[in-house]
């Protein structure tokens, strides 16, 4: 298997035996690939046999540190560069996306049908910026065309669950919004496993799928 991932910036966490399919994953704004919430989700899908790669968005290649900066549409031809060259990894499916302005990012890919996934899983989608939610960010849900997981904190102040929910149902395929009691936009929790119920929402919607 060739891992060469230098291109974008991506760690690999492999799994025992041949993948069954590969999960590829991003960060928020202000992030990198050594995000906790990324090491640990990569660490969960290793362990359930998925081959997972998490990697640095173009901006973030360009500076360590700071906000996106320069244009989105380069961050997400990082996105569609990073699903192309993983695709080519296994030959079993691809599970895209990632912590808000990437997960964000890589909805927006999907949507404009620029790089095929088989389910996107969204971490503390941003539907809005803090304290405006009238400058809501999902006039692009509707384009979606696969299963999604969008993972939210119950206190995450770039989203109530009910404005989640609401983003979720724009979508015309199977969601499914999994609810991390507490827990604010990085998704911490010290009595769930955030990590598990992710996958396990995943694994859900991809056998939904093959049924």
């Amino acid at each position: 298997m060739n891992l060469n991932l230098e291109r974008i910036a991506g760690i690999a966490h492999q799994p025992e035996g041949t993948p069954q399919g590969v999960v590829v994953l991003t960060h928020g704004a202000g992030g990198n690939r050594e995000s906790k919430l990324l090491q640990q989700v990569c660490d969960e899908w290793a362990r359930r046999g998925w081959l997972a790669v998490r990697y640095n968005l173009p901006y973030r290649r360009r500076r360590p540190s700071g906000p996106p900066s320069g244009s989105a549409a380069s961050d997400r031809a990082g996105i569609v560069e990073a699903i192309t060259l993983c695709r080519d990894l296994t030959d079993g499916p691809l599970i895209a996306g990632g912590h808000s302005y990437g997960g964000r990012q890589t909805s927006m890919v999907v949507a404009a049908g620029q790089a095929p996934v088989d389910v996107l899983t969204l971490f503390s989608y941003p539907v809005h910026p803090p304290g405006k939610p009238e400058r809501v960010r999902t006039e692009h849900l509707p384009d979606i065309h696969v299963s999604t997981v969008f993972t939210h904190g119950t206190s995450d102040p770039f989203g109530t669950l009910a404005e989640v929910r609401a983003a979720a149902a724009m979508i015309p395929a199977p969601t499914e919004v999994v609810e991390i009691t507490g827990a604010r936009h990085d998704l911490g929790s010290k009595t769930l496993d955030v990590a598990a119920l992710a996958v396990d929402a995943a694994l859900g919607l991809l056998g939904d799928q093959k049924a």
